[in-house]
């Protein structure tokens, strides 16, 4: 595969940018007790929009990896020296997302280990290692080998103590705290590993657990390969040709093993991995064909500003949607409530509907965010991990 030069891709950061607003969109409801489905995750199996978000994020990590370190890689730049920077890089994203999750209390004995901050940290490191070590054939290999391996242990390797392998959701619990239920591979490995440090909502299972961070890196990879994709000396049509061809594969491969591993975001089946990339490719390649094919950029500035700070603004805002829910104030009867309750019922619950009103509060921190990231992309502050 020949390779040719690639400048930076606006399509790359719009693509990121939409992405980073999505994650903040479906965070940020007015209450969580009025989210129209299709900004809520499946219940189980299954797949609405607001699963396409984190995928397509770990996606783009792929692209990016390909794109900022190729030329790094070509011109043979100390390996150990590179492989310690992103292994610097992983570890402080993991410990911002340990922050987000830890704020303000910092309980050590019961902070949530695993998380989307720290998932990107570790897919992040194994993808650009792979990268840096592999061309794109073993690349592609080893990003089929995981999913397949991931079915298999998931499918056919029993759940000890509590035998036959199964999918179901392992939520359901008796008086002492035990799954009535038998658990899946993954969440007996994420209750038995980090017991306590689970997403509370859960408690005995985690969406970013261990066991299904392997297949996840084969999401990264899938984006990864897009990148080399990129850089080839094809023509721009073409290129966005093969997207959509490839997309369709992934999507149609999908819909086939849906049949015997579900699509399913919780435990990020290898269904899911190639329904997701297969979406991911159709969405980049719109993207790139209206702004790098036809050069229709009047519509890309508030989802560039956006991706060029895209961790900074999902942590600042996830910070600012924390203390919201800690600072209390008297509302207009006099009882005390939390500062976001009082926003929301004096200026959207008031005069709309409790679907319109949840919405209306996300797409409201959205655009205040956008503000806020607008006053650092027009002075040229990135902030960098």
């Amino acid at each position: 595969m020949e390779t040719a030069k690639s400048d930076r891709l606006l399509s790359l950061d719009v693509f990121r940018g939409i992405t980073i607003m999505g994650m903040i969109l479906v965070n940020n409801p007015g209450s969580w007790g009025s989210i129209y489905p299709a900004l809520e995750h499946a219940a189980w199996n299954g797949v609405t929009p607001t699963d396409y978000i984190f995928p397509f994020f770990l996606f783009i990590v792929g692209v990016a990896i390909t794109l900022s370190l190729t030329k790094r890689k070509e011109r043979g730049d100390d390996q150990k020296k590179l492989i310690f920077q992103i292994f610097r890089r992983a570890i402080m994203i993991f410990l911002i997302g340990m922050v987000l999750h830890g704020f303000p209390y910092f309980n050590l004995s019961t902070i949530r280990i695993p998380g989307v901050l720290q998932r990107i940290a570790v897919v992040y490191f194994f993808a650009s290692f792979i990268f840096l070590k592999a061309n794109w054939k073993t690349q592609a290999y080893l990003a089929g080998s995981f999913l397949i391996f991931y079915w298999i242990i998931m499918t056919v390797i029993p759940v000890p103590g509590y035998g036959m392998p199964n999918l179901y959701v392992p939520v359901i619990t008796d008086a002492l705290g035990k799954p009535l239920f038998s658990p899946n591979l993954a969440g007996w490995l994420d209750n038995l590993l980090l017991p306590g440090h689970l997403w509370r909502q859960t408690k005995v299972w985690d969406p970013e657990g261990l066991l299904s961070t392997i297949p996840a890196i084969s999401t990264a990879l899938c984006g990864v390969l897009l990148g080399a994709w990129l850089r080839t000396n094809n023509d721009k049509v073409t290129k966005v040709v093969w997207m959509f061809i490839f997309g369709n594969i992934g999507i149609v491969l999908a819909t086939i093993i849906d049949m015997w591993f579900p699509i399913n975001k919780s435990l990020w089946t290898s269904s899911f991995v190639l329904f997701n990339a297969g979406m991911a490719l159709h969405f980049f390649a719109l993207c790139y064909w209206f702004i790098d094919v036809k050069g229709i950029t009047w519509w890309t500035k508030p989802f560039t500003v956006y991706g060029t700070n895209a961790i900074a603004v999902f942590f600042l805002s996830g910070i600012v949607g924390r203390l919201m829910g800690l600072i209390e104030v008297a509302n207009t009867a006099g009882k005390n409530v939390n500062l976001q309750d009082y926003l929301y019922g004096k200026f959207f619950m008031s005069w709309l509907a409790p679907l319109h009103a949840s919405l209306a509060w996300a797409v409201t921190y959205v655009i205040v965010w956008l503000g806020l990231m607008w006053i650092l992309y027009a002075k040229k502050i990135f902030i960098k991990v």
